[in-house]
């Protein structure tokens, strides 16, 4: 389990079809042990090997089809979460690092101290999104401001734009996409059997 608060951003060393090497901060590698779960850019991963510099995870086909990782590249940013502990804050909403698709970048729109940006989400996403509710995107714990259709807005802060990788971003970036576990659960309690 995660917070979807993003204390580390980490940058990608390597990329292969089925690996990533990661560079991260000193104080986060100190933390790794192999085979424990991080979250990149959302996703629940598992650490396969670790040094002084970088971690490296191997993801399979289905982390490929169902997330962003295929785009990212040498040298992208991308945000880093360890997993929640007993002595954690749990400052932002339950992530389980499942990703249940992407978003595009529709629109980034300065608005006062902060930035509005709209995003497209895979058809059928947008069922379990609701204004004021919460969204992680790239792992990272946000409201909804507004949604239609598939189409939602959330606002970022100063402090969330400049501390995780959303500062690279651009319309047309695809974003990893997990909605509030308790709207999954409700769906399936609901339906006929």
């Amino acid at each position: 389990m995660f917070t979807g608060i993003i204390n580390n951003v980490g940058k990608i060393k390597t990329i292969t079809k089925n690996r990533l090497i990661v560079g991260a901060e000193s104080e986060l590698l100190s933390q790794l042990t192999d085979g424990m779960s991080v979250a990149v850019d959302g996703i629940c991963l598992t650490v396969v090997s670790f040094d002084k510099t970088s971690f490296a995870i191997e993801f399979m086909p289905e982390t490929q089809r169902k997330t962003n990782i295929a785009s990212l590249q040498e040298n992208s940013l991308v945000n880093l979460e360890l997993p929640a502990s007993p002595h954690t804050f749990l400052a932002g909403h339950i992530v389980q690092g499942h990703v249940d698709g992407t978003a595009s970048i529709q629109e980034i729109k300065n608005k006062g101290n902060s930035r509005l940006i709209t995003l497209s989400a895979e058809k059928g996403l947008g069922k379990y999104i609701v204004a004021k509710g919460s969204i992680a995107l790239n792992g990272i714990s946000l409201t909804i401001i507004d949604i239609i259709d598939d189409v939602f807005t959330v606002g970022i802060i100063p402090y969330t734009w400049d501390n995780t990788m959303l500062h690279s971003v651009a319309v047309g970036t695809v974003v990893n996409v997990e909605v509030d576990i308790v709207a999954k659960y409700v769906e399936k309690l609901l339906k006929k059997e």
